[in-house]
């Protein structure tokens, strides 16, 4: 058995000490004792690495329109930064937020590592470069906004990331993210089974704590870091499965077509909406959200 000084440090915190909270996916996954984050014990060889070639197909670069709404409202949410107009979307998957970006009358690009994405994304006409983002060699002090929509949980050393983006984000530019949470409810409630925690995939899940000591290492000068989300349905699914045994039923769950549904539900009337915001408040309040929200300014 490996002594733990073999283990990677937290990509957090950067601590040795830890704890070890089970297999998955035949990745050991850790939990770091100082900041709480949690990450595998080591980075995944060439071959047990995720290929974001196969990652999207024309399928999943699809959204549903209620998430074009929310999309809406998040880059209105930029508008205080605009100074320049030059906006940068990290991993941009299917380029929803690109594309509603342009739309608000911003300068648009993108940086992403599956060539399915890009090749969607020049479909739509947008220049975009396809690699790691320390690779694209954008100049210091450029970019208004940068983006990072779920990617940080994806890299294998984050700090490099947030390194390159307080590079190239101008003096009081935004960096906007979100990311799984390490203390969210549904972690709280289903442990390893949270399908969320899924080495090779997704290498660390970041607290509230870790992420902020990352950006504060990385040299924001401010921060705010709110929780919000839960998925009951998959709770209920896990909780299901369990009584059940050793059931042979095919697995059928998705726990994103369930958020999704669950969220195009709560977001249909304004009442169901006030709902939504009271249990997100919540959420935060008590810092049990499954991800974090990460508004950081240079």
């Amino acid at each position: 058995m490996k002594d733990k000084n073999e283990y990677r440090q937290c990509p957090a915190c950067h601590k040795s000490e830890i704890s070890k909270i089970g297999e998955k996916n035949s990745f050991l996954m850790l939990s770091c004792q100082n900041c709480f984050s949690l990450y595998s014990s080591h980075l995944p060889a060439d071959e047990q690495a995720e290929d974001y070639d196969v990652y999207y197909t024309e399928e999943n670069l699809k959204v549903p329109e209620f998430i074009l709404d929310r999309l809406n409202e998040i880059v209105e949410g930029f508008q205080p930064y605009f100074t320049h107009g030059r906006f940068l979307d990290i991993g941009f998957g299917a380029a929803t937020l690109m594309q509603t970006a342009e739309k608000k009358g911003w300068k648009v690009t993108g940086a992403e590592v599956s060539k399915p994405a890009v090749e969607h994304a020049r479909k739509l006409g947008f220049e975009v470069f396809h690699g790691d983002l320390n690779e694209a060699k954008y100049p210091d002090n450029h970019f208004d906004v940068i983006t990072a929509s779920e990617i940080i949980e994806h890299c294998p050393q984050p700090e490099i990331l947030l390194d390159e983006v307080i590079r190239i984000l101008r003096p009081g530019g935004l960096f906007w993210a979100t990311t799984p949470s390490a203390k969210g409810l549904s972690y709280k409630l289903t442990g390893l089974e949270w399908s969320v925690i899924y080495p090779p995939e997704h290498l660390q899940l970041f607290s509230k704590k870790g992420a902020g000591l990352m950006l504060k290492k990385s040299g924001f000068s401010s921060f705010e870091i709110q929780t919000f989300g839960f998925s009951p349905n998959e709770v209920v699914n896990t909780y299901r499965k369990r009584w059940r045994g050793n059931s042979e039923e095919k697995e059928t769950f998705s726990r994103v077509e369930a958020d999704y549904a669950l969220n195009e539900s709560l977001t249909k009337n304004p009442a169901r909406q006030k709902i939504k915001n009271v249990l997100n408040g919540t959420l935060d309040f008590l810092s049990i959200g499954d991800s974090l929200k990460i508004k950081a300014i240079k």
